[in-house]
């Protein structure tokens, strides 16, 4: 017997696929390299330093 010979049937349109699955996600919403620390830049945690180090000119 040939697989030629064997009728057409569509294995995956028979399964059942359960939509309101509790299980994680296979892929996860957003990855470690879409974030500000995977791109490299840094927390900015001195906003208030910065502040307070202006010159004076800049009022």
């Amino acid at each position: 017997m040939s697989i030629l010979d064997e009728p057409d049937r569509d294995h995956d349109a028979e399964r059942e696929v359960d939509f309101d699955s509790e299980e994680a996600p296979v892929l996860p919403e957003q990855t470690r390299d879409d974030t500000a620390r995977g791109w490299g830049e840094r927390g900015y945690e001195n906003d208030d330093r910065l502040l307070e180090d202006r010159p004076p000119h800049w009022g």
